[in-house]
């Protein structure tokens, strides 16, 4: 949804036992699973927006 709000923000949905090297290299072990640029953050699970928007923030601080 934040994709869909602001185009400074993209969104991709992968499917990992389609993509399973991208997977690994993202060390997913759950879904949903929230990569933030490239790994400079990620979050794992249904999170409300506010934390996934705290962890966006953070990534962004790197």
């Amino acid at each position: 949804m934040l994709a869909m709000e602001n185009p400074l923000v993209q969104a991709e949905m992968v499917e990992a036992m389609e993509f399973p090297t991208l997977a690994d290299r993202h060390q997913v072990s759950g879904v949903p699973h929230t990569v933030i640029n490239d790994g400079a953050g990620n979050v794992v699970g249904a999170v409300p927006e506010s934390n996934l928007v705290a962890a966006i923030r953070d990534a962004l601080q790197k």
